[in-house]
């Protein structure tokens, strides 16, 4: 075992649905690489998932084993990662509950993320006391594995910077040191956005899935925006502008050399780079696809990952809690 394997990351993600190609540039891929350096625990977030959908809970239920499909067809490995489901490891709202009582309100008032969610899911009507707190149990997810670094974005960061004034709080209030403070790992997540330029999320209905099949992804791929000045084929484009050159860039990076300059010089249309792009993202997705179905049929092989992966986690996180309350001494 190396030295970086000796070290530890908590990551999640929360199933609210199908997966798609955001999931995969912004978490999927990463994690691949690092379950090949460190001890990985990735987790179905569906605590965190509940938050936003309590109103139409059958969504996560119907999403977990999907989800986790996605996940292994894509690459993450059950021998070198541990795939659980966070609700079935009750030390997740047991820690949750220890560290709330030792978090002001005001901090979790200051998170930027909470007022920008309020006002981008107005239908989902998230003001509330556990969407609030929604920091807090993201820092006892990490805390119960004693996790060195956590991937995030730069959004994520005051999160990670709440999590370690909780453990520097614990520390001080019990005058007894359990955890560790963990460290971002920032991510470096190209520019990706959806089929229309916003960000790419389900509510917007402006995903390609993960294993889309072929004749949806061609019909989203043509309605994508390009360069909203380019009304003819013989405009000249600006690829620095269009989505569609972002997806080359990701997918493709090797067949963008050409591109900017035959836009800019009208020499290659909208229509011939869509084409293009069909093939490129389909080559990408189908053998991911088709090993899903398989995958999917396997409902024991599934269930046997997860069981395995609870119970792994449960031997960690246990021996957390233990710690913690021999802290609080209760």
């Amino acid at each position: 075992m190396s030295l970086e394997k000796n070290k530890t990351i908590l990551s999640g993600i929360r199933p609210t649905g199908k997966l798609h190609l955001g999931h995969w540039v912004g978490a999927l891929s990463n994690w691949i690489k690092l379950q090949e350096e460190y001890k990985c625990f990735f987790m179905v977030a569906d605590w965190h998932a509940l938050m936003s959908e309590y109103k139409n809970p059958s969504v996560i239920k119907d999403s977990i084993l999907d989800n986790v499909s996605d996940w292994l067809a894509y690459g993450i490995d059950p021998k070198k990662s541990v795939i659980f489901i966070q609700s079935e490891v009750p030390e997740h709202l047991e820690l949750y509950m220890m560290l709330s009582n030792l978090v002001p309100l005001g901090w979790l008032f200051r998170c930027p993320t909470f007022k920008e969610q309020i006002t981008q899911l107005k239908d989902k009507d998230i003001n509330t006391h556990a969407f609030l707190g929604y920091p807090v149990l993201q820092s006892a997810d990490i805390l119960l594995y004693k996790a060195n670094s956590v991937p995030v974005g730069e959004d994520q960061l005051p999160h990670l910077e709440l999590c370690r004034e909780i453990v520097r709080r614990f520390h001080f209030t019990y005058k007894s040191k359990v955890f560790i403070e963990p460290q971002a790992l920032l991510t470096s997540v190209p520019r990706f956005l959806g089929l229309d330029g916003r960000k790419m999320s389900k509510s917007y209905n402006n995903c390609i899935g993960l294993s889309e099949d072929s004749a949806s992804l061609k019909r989203k791929v043509l309605s994508m925006f390009t360069d909203p000045a380019r009304k003819r084929r013989d405009d000249p484009g600006n690829p620095d502008i269009c989505n569609v050159f972002d997806y080359y860039s990701i997918f493709a990076p090797g067949e963008k050399t050409e591109i900017p300059s035959e836009c800019r010089q009208a020499k290659r249309g909208c229509q011939e780079c869509k084409n293009e792009l069909i093939k490129i993202i389909e080559e990408f997705i189908a053998p991911k696809r088709d090993e899903k179905i398989k995958i999917l049929k396997k409902k024991d092989y599934l269930k046997d990952i997860l069981q395995d992966g609870k119970k792994k986690a449960r031997e960690v996180a246990s021996k957390t809690i233990d710690q913690v309350k021999a802290a609080l001494k209760i």
